[in-house]
């Protein structure tokens, strides 16, 4: 027989139950636990990020732009973001005047006005080249993806012959002359982006916004991860600047900074989910992280002038970049066999401008 005790706690433990499952199942706590770093910290949501009013209607000019380039010529739109003078400014103009490069390329340039330029800022081909929408940017927040876009649609507004649209930084050196560098991009009829599936902080970084934030437009397998350097064919630009369901999610604040990359996900991730066949899972740009230290802060290494010679530039170019989640050369159909060449490296310091500049002619504009 059961005693009356023990029948009075089974009556509490079926009346509480269906209480105790509801809180279980659809309260959601306002912080989150990320792990970072083999810990398990929690934070507090930081204010939301609203849309910026000019932004909205920039992308809705530039989503009506025509997917195909309409006049004869195509060029390459060359996309600057900094927050900085271009120090490496000198061995651009020499890449953008060599023979045969006129009338296939346009510049762009995204620069944050916090900074105080010199005036003026920006001389020789890339002066009158700065977008007037630029606003300021900062690591670990959205804001690096909206001036990638803003770029974008400045570039598909202004010109109807840009094809192909190529994202760099302040700190990025061209490995070969212009016409190679245009012949490799216009061969292609898909983008270049890289798009890494399995990544060891994907499960950090889809989380980052919220338990399940990123439901239902984007789950965990879905989340690809790479450089935020990339060359998009023009109708992969007007996706990016049509869209309005990714952003949403990816504007969100992170609630864990070393884990806030957002720009190194929502390109790869929006673009494989909408035309996955469509993207060469790579990125042209290339980038040092073997020799980072600890210290670095996520950053990736940086090379100084006294490094700058022939033999560097020959190991960049031989350099093989990684396809997807597949290693080099995987067993995917779409990149087996493929070794694209680099047509970019970063980070180069601002001393090294003298030194590469003395490299151009002989060596890194001889193909």
């Amino acid at each position: 027989m059961v005693s009356p005790n023990t029948l009075a706690v089974l009556c509490t433990i079926l009346l509480w139950l269906p209480l105790a499952l509801y809180f279980t199942i659809f309260h959601h706590p306002p912080a989150i636990s990320a792990t970072v770093s083999g810990k398990w910290t929690s934070f507090s949501p930081p204010p939301p990020l609203e849309d910026d009013p000019d932004d909205v209607a920039l992308f809705n000019r530039a989503s009506r732009a025509e997917p195909y380039p309409t006049r004869p010529g195509k060029k390459i739109a060359f996309l600057f973001m900094t927050t900085t003078p271009l120090h490496l400014a000198p061995l651009w103009e020499l890449f953008f005047t060599q023979s045969g490069a006129q009338g296939k390329y346009n510049i762009y340039i995204h620069a944050d006005p916090r900074f105080k330029y010199d005036n003026p800022a920006f001389t020789g081909v890339f002066a009158g080249r700065v977008i007037p929408s630029s606003k300021p940017t900062s690591r670990n927040s959205p804001t690096l993806i909206a001036a990638a876009r803003r770029l974008l649609a400045h570039a598909l507004l202004d010109d109807s012959a840009n094809d192909v649209f190529t994202l760099l930084s302040s700190t990025c050196i061209p490995l070969h002359s212009f016409s190679f560098t245009y012949r490799t991009l216009e061969s292609s009829t898909r983008s270049f982006i890289e798009a890494l599936k399995n990544e060891t902080t994907a499960k950090e970084r889809w989380v980052v916004y919220g338990n399940t934030t990123m439901l239902p437009d984007v789950r965990l397998d879905q989340l690809r991860i790479g450089s935020q350097f990339w060359s998009l064919t023009r109708r992969h630009a007007l996706v990016v600047v049509e869209d309005v369901r990714l952003w949403k999610k990816f504007r969100l604040p992170c609630m864990a900074q070393n884990a806030c990359f957002p720009e190194e996900s929502y390109f790869p991730t929006l673009l494989t989910l909408v035309d996955p066949t469509g993207v060469v899972p790579a990125t042209l740009t290339h980038v040092n992280w073997q020799a980072v230290l600890e210290d670095q802060d996520g950053h990736p290494y940086m090379y100084s002038e006294y490094e700058v010679g022939p033999k560097l530039i020959q190991w960049l170019r031989e350099a093989s970049p990684r396809y997807g989640d597949l290693g080099i050369n995987g067993s995917d159909l779409l990149v087996k066999g493929r070794r694209d060449p680099f047509l970019f490296a970063r980070k180069f310091a601002p001393g090294c401008s003298e030194p590469l500049v003395s490299l151009a002619n002989n060596v890194l504009f001889m193909d």
